[in-house]
């Protein structure tokens, strides 16, 4: 029987007969017929005669009209040309690519991991960058905006971001370089409070208007001008807002800071920038600073420098900064210091795009580590296209009867070069999307580890849109280009008798030196890590001079010496408290303030500095300090006592301890007696040396509470704490953390930078094992005959491993004498940074040629035993 055939609708058919020119007529209808035959095949009947009709519409085009032949345009090409279409030739690279791809998926997806995450770590490292870099970048006139700080001269220059609180008005009023000047005071974990059991902790800063004409924060509700006129007025983020008030009105509501401060609500900012260091959330009038933090204002004098209390100015134009530096604050420096006081307070400019990089006045973020993040992240792309290199050329001998056919029937060495260069550009791309999901994935993790807010969104970030695509061409460049030109130079008679030896263009030297230099950037990474993890831990447990464990400390809200006193006397009663001490900072820390010395009956004051610390007399003893001549502290500070480290000795030129007991000292303004003299101990980091010390009772300043705990009823001990906290300071919330904890802080940067190296090497030995894989691949390859030889002649597993590994083994040694000089040049570079720190010795780079010489040659015994398992019957008969 005759299957029944199925036709198209009659009427499109003799509607293309009408339209059609009698020279394209049956060409049309018969592409057209087969399309609806595979169609019905496939879909069925109605919807092949739906899109048979869809395509007759398609096919509506005046080119298609009657007309005759000869009264068409005449075609740019001649009938006879041999050019080739460009489309058409990129439509077929693309799919050969394809084919390619599917035909040999595990090149594909280790070409394509490989260079995914190469490429994700450089999305990330640009994008950290880029947010670094963005900070204080939206305001208006930010080349001309300046934070003046401090310098305190002696022995060595010290510097603090604060300013003594006259600055503001004197460099305002007695000179007319400034357009503005707008002092701001930074008290952070405050206590706000709408009612007695609504109660959170908020940054406050206290500001003149004039700060809000200075930067460019947006208010959403009321006047930057107006809002902070009134005594008691406040200004509040949108968070803010939102948090205490909902969706009420917030303008005129009132908060209560610290239950020592009433405001009112009297603007509302737009959310502040995620790329400002201004973190403030309630903005407060800078006269309200007196009636709140009398001490931060104290006496309104110029020997006070808290680093909280800064002072911003916008230069008018064409006042160029060093200008300033060079005569206005000198003079300043001049009028308001005494000839001594002079050459110890100075102040400088900084620029407002320096605010955020420079460590010594507590920026975030140095500069040098986004460098060295960059250039990470340059060396693991370019890891990545090494990578492709290697498994792209050892590739090449299986290819090579294909380049040889294609060439014998006529196919040009620049097709054949863009060929693969398309094959490179789809994985490239491929892989370019898998980076960009990965590292989407990774943001959030990034943004918890270094507390920032970055972002990955090509689509709404041209600056990110642009490195992908400049990243892309690059990547395909350096990837494609030379396996590109090997595969092309391929001669056709040599390829199609498969004689492609070692020696052949593109052969084994260069793939040596590429994975040299991969072995050279792992090492040099884990180098890197082991000598930044053995510092921090040295860091971290050494001994400081002082007892840290067991400690918690208890920040004070406020400095009533009469309350201080009352919760003094209830925690000495409770049980599990074995010691209790108060003070403004802990042993170890970094706010700490500084002063000038006048010793004894000496005419001038010392050439030094000396760090400043307000404790009581239960301090010395409570953190284990010890005490090498002299007494400790009285409990009252109604008589100026002083204590003194030995490296306050040392500088003061005595020649023993005892030498200075009994003598007088001025410090920071009060004259006392030296009582004692303590054994020195790193009340900073150790990145820091040890400076002069000098301890004081001052109750007025206590702002913590240190408290030893016995360790077998700790829970209860604070439960117990809290309650009677709570008795004493009913509107404050009780916080703590333990000492412990502090010293940690101390190196919060160091522990980031560390995690995220430790990421990326992690990231670059991977990718070089992925490189590893395609060398041995292609070794294997050249080597499959002799493989199969040494087997009949009785070779094992191990010897066939030896034959590839003794290979690996001085690539390794190779690269181990370039990153080894290298590595101790880095690490000693960064240890330069630490007054006290280890010496990277023979040990930590032993470890790291032992890690990579295992890595390699779990990965080449992998690929080179499952060569020796091959049947050697099986590669002699192919070969």
């Amino acid at each position: 029987m005759k299957p029944k055939t199925f036709q198209p609708p009659r009427w499109a058919e003799r509607l293309i007969e009408r339209i059609a020119a009698s020279h394209l007529r049956e060409e049309i209808l018969g592409d057209l017929y087969e399309l609806f035959q595979k169609r019905n095949r496939r879909f069925g009947l109605p919807a092949a005669q739906l899109l048979y009709v869809l395509d007759i519409i398609l096919l509506i085009h005046p080119r298609l009209w009657r007309r005759a032949p000869e009264m068409a345009r005449p075609s740019l090409y001649p009938a006879d040309s041999t050019t080739p279409n460009p489309i058409a030739m990129l439509s077929n690279y693309i799919k050969v690519a394809f084919r390619k791809l599917n035909r040999h998926k595990s090149y594909a997806a280790i070409n394509t991991v490989s260079l995914s995450l190469g490429i994700a770590c450089a999305v990330l490292i640009f994008s950290l960058v880029k947010y670094h870099l963005s900070f204080e970048d939206f305001h208006a006139g930010k080349d001309r905006i300046f934070r003046i700080y401090t310098e305190l001269h002696g022995q060595k220059i010290r510097y603090n971001t604060g300013v003594p609180n006259p600055m503001g008005q004197a460099f305002r009023s007695e000179y007319s370089v400034a357009e503005t000047v707008g002092r701001i005071a930074f008290l952070p974990k405050r206590v706000v409070s709408l009612t007695s059991n609504n109660r959170f902790e908020e940054d406050i800063a206290f500001a003149d208007p004039e700060f809000f004409t200075i930067f460019n924060f947006p208010l959403i509700e009321g006047s930057a001008t107006h809002a902070l006129q009134g005594q008691n007025a406040a200004l509040i983020t949108e968070q803010l807002a939102r948090k205490y008030f909902g969706n009420s009105d917030a303008i005129g509501q009132t908060l209560r800071i610290d239950d020592s401060l009433m405001v009112q609500v009297t603007g509302v900012l737009a959310d502040l920038p995620a790329n400002t260091d201004f973190r403030s959330q309630i903005f407060v009038p800078f006269g309200n600073l007196q009636r709140h933090s009398p001490w931060m204002v104290e006496k309104d004098w110029w020997m006070s420098v808290n680093k909280e209390m800064q002072c911003f100015v916008r230069l008018k134009p064409g006042i160029s900064a060093a200008a300033v530096n060079l005569t206005v604050l000198p003079a300043i420096s001049n009028t308001h210091y005494d000839k001594e006081a002079s050459k110890y307070f100075r102040f400088k400019l900084q620029p407002l795009a320096d605010v955020h990089f420079n460590m010594e006045l507590r920026g975030k973020t140095d500069k040098k580590n986004l460098y060295t993040f960059a250039w990470i992240g340059f060396f693991l792309v370019l890891t990545a296209c090494v990578n492709f290199v290697n498994l792209a050329t050892a590739q090449a001998v299986a290819r090579s009867r294909e380049i040889g056919v294609r060439k014998a029937l006529g196919s040009q060495r620049g097709a054949l070069f863009w060929q693969f260069m398309t094959e490179t550009a789809v994985i490239a791309t491929g892989a370019l999307m898998v980076a960009v999901a990965l590292a989407y994935l990774a943001v959030p993790v990034v943004n918890q580890l270094f507390e920032i807010h970055l972002s990955v969104n090509p689509m709404k970030d041209s600056y990110l849109l642009a490195f992908l695509g400049t990243l892309l061409v690059v990547v395909i460049c350096c990837s494609g280009a030379y396996p590109g030109l090997i595969l092309a130079r391929f001669q056709p008679v040599v390829a199609l008798k498969g004689k492609l030896t070692q020696n052949s263009p593109g052969g084994f030297s260069l793939r040596k030196v590429l994975v040299v230099g991969q072995f050279a950037i792992s090492q040099l990474l884990i180098i890197g890590t082991l000598v930044m993890a053995n510092q921090l831990r040295y860091s971290q447990q050494a001994n400081m001079g002082f007892e840290k464990n067991a400690i918690v400390i208890v920040p004070v809200p406020d400095n009533q010496k009469s309350k201080i006193s009352s919760l003094k006397s209830e925690l000495n009663r409770l049980p599990g408290l074995e010691k209790v001490t108060f003070f403004d900072t802990p042993p170890a820390s970094e706010a700490i303030g500084s002063s000038n010395i006048q010793f004894d009956t000496r005419p001038e004051q010392e050439q030094f500095t000396i760090a400043i610390k307000a404790t009581d007399d239960q301090y010395v003893p409570m953190f284990g300090i010890s005490l090498l001549a002299g007494r400790n502290l009285n409990p009252s500070d109604t008589v100026r006592e002083y204590l003194l480290n030995e490296t306050a000795i040392t500088a003061l030129g005595l020649k023993t301890m005892h030498d200075a007991i009994g003598k007088t000292a001025t410090i920071n303004g009060w004259r006392g007696t030296v009582v004692g003299v303590v054994k020195d101990f790193h009340f900073r980091s150790l990145r820091t040396a040890i400076e002069p010390l000098c301890m004081t009772t001052r109750g007025e300043v206590y702002g913590s509470c240190g408290l030893k705990i016995n360790l077998s009823g700790m829970s209860s001990t604070l439960a117990r704490l809290e309650t009677e906290w709570a008795k004493i300071y009913p509107s404050s919330i009780f916080t703590y953390r333990f000492m412990d904890e502090d010293v940690e802080r101390l190196y919060k940067l160091d522990n980031m930078l560390l995690r995220l190296i430790q990421a990326f090497a992690a990231v670059a030995i991977f990718v070089g094992c992925l490189g590893l894989y395609g060398l041995v691949s292609f070794m294997a390859t050249q080597k499959t005959k002799e493989i199969g030889v040494r087997k009949v002649l009785g070779a094992n597993t191990y010897n066939v491993l030896w034959l590839f590994g003794k290979e690996f083994l001085q690539l390794l040694l190779i690269a181990f004498t370039l990153s080894a000089p290298l590595g101790y040049w880095f690490t000693n570079n960064w240890l330069r940074d630490f007054a006290y720190h280890i010496e990277p010795g023979p040990g930590i780079f032993l470890l790291a040629i032992l890690i990579t010489v295992l890595v390699a040659f779990f990965t080449v015994g992998f690929r080179s035993i499952k060569a020796s398992l091959a049947n050697p019957i099986k590669t002699l008969r192919s070969e």
